[in-house]
């Protein structure tokens, strides 16, 4: 996917989920264009060591921690494999990581080193979303969540519903106005109907989560 065939997928994606789904179309009347910007030129391995430390902490915060992260090494636009890998734990909790999620991001850099998380997002071009899934949750600390952001924010995947994502339930919950919360099984059987744009329908939900 590039950058101009993602752009112009999404007027067309947001056309044809208001054209099958009338609770969608109210959505997509209420929000206006899709506004989905993947971030082109971040590889796969810095984009799931950004959402491990982005993990079940308020924004401002891990945004703290990944400013003094990146400090450790100035000389590069963003801290290599070798060079987190040569850090031990004391310097990597110097910056506010739990012990947990440096040994995460190690096992990510690790990953990396040997071939398994790619370097240059090229290298994932070929392979299906459920391949890249299959692939990297076999890195300690990187699940099924977190593949799926990578897949929507980095590689510009347009049909990837992430139903374990709290947002994304809740902005349905909202936009069905249901009583009970939806779970991930109905989300993910729902969802079928917006394939192959899920990615542009998630991205509505939060939306309507967000009021």
């Amino acid at each position: 996917m590039t950058p101009q065939r993602h752009a112009g997928e999404l007027a067309r994606a947001a056309a044809r989920l208001a054209e099958i789904d009338p609770r969608m179309a109210r959505l997509v009347a209420a929000h206006g264009p899709c506004g989905l910007t993947p971030y082109w030129k971040r590889s796969p391995y810095e984009s799931l060591v950004r959402a491990v430390m982005f993990q079940q902490l308020h924004g401002t915060a891990a945004k703290a921690i990944l400013g003094r992260f990146m400090a450790l090494y100035p000389a590069s636009p963003f801290p290599t494999p070798d060079e987190v890998l040569a850090a031990d734990e004391a310097t990597l909790r110097g910056v506010g990581l739990s012990r947990q999620k440096s040994s995460y991001i190690q096992a990510i850099a690790a990953g990396a080193r040997d071939g398994v998380v790619p370097v240059r997002r090229g290298d994932l071009s070929r392979l299906s979303d459920a391949t890249i899934i299959e692939r990297l949750t076999s890195i300690k600390g990187v699940g099924r969540w977190t593949v799926e952001m990578m897949l929507i924010f980095t590689l510009g995947r347009l049909d990837v519903l992430p139903v374990g994502d709290f947002g994304v339930r809740s902005g349905f919950d909202r936009m069905a106005r249901r009583r009970a919360p939806v779970t991930p099984k109905q989300l993910a059987e729902h969802g079928e109907r917006w394939a192959p744009y899920r990615s542009v329908a998630a991205w509505y939900l939060w939306r309507a989560a967000d009021g």
